[in-house]
């Protein structure tokens, strides 16, 4: 496109980037490799680039984020508050502009949500990342045009299989058949881009718990939030002391509190 509209952080653009897409309906297959893929890529460097749609865009942004990596958002609307699309997606695209991430489109403010423009979106994301990496999607799935497209510009086409049973990876499936590269962890993706996976030595050690309490909470956080007054009524501890804990686990490093007193490990 001639022109690119911008939000946050825009010397992120010039950063190594893969675009990481798929189906807006997923598994928890299509989640789990998702977010294990996103964290590798990030903790090597590269920054994730998609399109802020519901389903394994979304996730691909919130993994990237729970490992304070960078992110790019590539919209199909205008990139003001107003029309940012999908709504349920409004408070993921603030997260990403106060990470450091950006927020770009090549439709003036304003524009709404209209049908033809997501399709025409992925060119951008296709255009401006090393590759494509497709973790899972059905045959329909817009995730594939962007994957054609990132073929037509001369970069590189990864996708995850999964079950011949599925319909969620029949795109991937198709996709590998068609020559993308396979992928079963992200060193395949790192090796293909010539890019040095993270030493071990910056890989955090795995928490452990320091006291009873301690371990209440630590074991009910995982990957996906949880809100303060839900650990408060699973653990049966009050309010201050589950605070108290929440606030010596997010000075360890160990959670993030990703807005709203919602928790996750880190």
């Amino acid at each position: 496109p001639a022109v690119i509209y911008g939000r946050g952080n825009l010397e992120i653009l010039k950063n190594k980037s893969l675009a990481v897409v798929g189906s807006r309906k997923f598994t928890s297959y299509g989640k789990q490799v998702t977010r294990s893929l996103c964290r590798d890529l990030v903790r090597a460097g590269l920054t994730i680039v998609s399109g802020l749609a519901l389903g394994i865009d979304a996730i691909a942004h919130q993994a990237t984020l729970e490992t304070e990596g960078l992110t790019i958002a590539v919209l199909g609307t205008g990139i003001d508050d107003q029309t940012i699309y999908p709504r349920d997606n409004f408070s993921l695209a603030r997260q990403i502009l106060e990470s450091g991430g950006a927020l770009i489109t090549e439709y003036p403010p304003l524009t709404p949500s209209l049908k033809q423009n997501f399709p025409a979106r992925n060119r951008i994301m296709a255009g401006l990342t090393l590759g494509v990496l497709v973790t899972e999607a059905t045959l329909d799935s817009g995730s594939l045009i962007t994957a054609r497209l990132a073929l037509e510009y001369n970069r590189e086409v990864f996708a995850v299989p999964g079950s011949i049973f599925s319909p969620q990876s029949a795109g991937t499936n198709l996709l590998i058949k068609n020559g993308a590269k396979l992928v079963e962890s992200a060193s395949d993706i790192l090796q293909e881009l010539n890019i040095s996976p993270a030493k071990q030595g910056t890989i955090k050690k795995i928490y452990e718990p320091k006291s009873e309490k301690e371990k209440k909470i630590w074991h009910l956080l995982s990957a996906d939030p949880l809100h303060i007054d839900r650990l408060v009524k699973l653990t049966r501890l009050n309010p201050a002391e589950v605070n108290s804990i929440l606030s010596l686990l997010e000075i360890e490093g160990a959670i993030k509190n990703i807005g709203g007193q919602n928790y996750i490990k880190i």
